[in-house]
């Protein structure tokens, strides 16, 4: 699946945040703001990050020192980015530093790859165009999609957003493995198929000259090929698929297939992933 900017193109053919008006549910708003973000907006950190945001929760968050809710909430915006799956964008309504940090959910190096903090005159300026009430949280999907936002103080309301954002995190999987082999009884010498395939998130990349699939059989069972390596799998996009073709003589068997591979992430890091399937099947006339 292509990417562009940390988001793939299902998620750029929906409809795009504008950035004059507050994003809505449905709308695509990366985590470094919609095209229309006042551009001299001053960040405590480093500017949002499209790289260590990748595959997390974003949360962006507009509060002010002003209000006295948006302190009880950033206690619950830090529990959330403790979470590891959530990033944080605030934007704190001042054009103070001292007093914007007040509320600075990211904590310095306890959060540094965790979100950051706007405040100064853009951000005041986003508030005014918007008009919006401290504490207001869009919550965006690893899709690059707003799922949820909640404008208010009640504990209900937060409470919901909450749960929405650790739901989610919760669901958020590297990669989806499904299998495939004999379903039915199988007659002697009639061909059948043992794979396994391996759909990776679209925010990580596979490694193909290191992905490896294993396939152990009886001797009796024959098969095209029982080792795969690198170009020898079928690859699609975000997808690879080990296969091969086999076939045997009358008897109860059991086989085992398992597809080991590689991956690297945004931020330079790599992963390793396996999965597999044990198949018991028959063949008899």
């Amino acid at each position: 699946m292509l990417t562009v900017a940390g988001l793939t193109s299902t998620a750029l053919a929906q409809k795009p945040a504008t950035g004059v008006s507050l994003p809505a549910v449905g709308e695509i708003l990366p985590a470094t703001g919609a095209p229309g973000y006042p551009q001299k907006i001053q960040w405590m950190y480093d500017a949002p990050s499209l790289t260590d945001s990748a595959g997390r929760i974003v949360i962006h968050w507009f509060c002010s020192s002003k209000v006295s809710a948006c302190t009880n909430d950033l206690a619950r915006l830090v529990t959330l980015k403790e979470n590891g799956r959530v990033y944080v964008v605030a934007y704190i309504n001042s054009t103070n530093k001292k007093e914007a940090a007040k509320l600075d959910p990211i904590r310095g190096s306890e959060g540094i790859g965790r979100g950051t903090l706007a405040y100064g005159k853009g951000v005041v300026e986003l508030f005014k165009n918007w008009n919006v009430v401290a504490p207001t949280s869009i919550v965006v999907d690893v899709d690059g999609k707003v799922v949820h936002v909640t404008s208010g103080q009640s504990p209900t309301e937060l409470d919901a957003r909450d749960t929405k954002v650790s739901t989610m995190a919760a669901a958020i999987r590297e990669y989806v493995a499904t299998q495939q082999g004999p379903t039915k009884v199988i007659k002697p010498n009639e061909k059948f198929t043992f794979a396994v395939s391996i759909k990776l998130a679209s925010w990580l990349r596979f490694d193909k000259m290191s992905a490896s699939f294993q396939l152990t059989v009886p001797p009796d069972i024959k098969c095209d090929a029982t080792t795969l390596r690198g170009e020898q799998l079928k690859w699609s996009a975000q997808t690879v698929t080990a296969s091969t073709i086999c076939s045997g003589p009358r008897g109860s068997y059991e086989a085992r297939g398992q597809l080991s591979f590689r991956y690297s992430v945004p931020n330079g890091g790599a992963g390793l992933g396996t999965d597999g399937q044990t198949w018991k099947f028959e063949i008899k006339p």
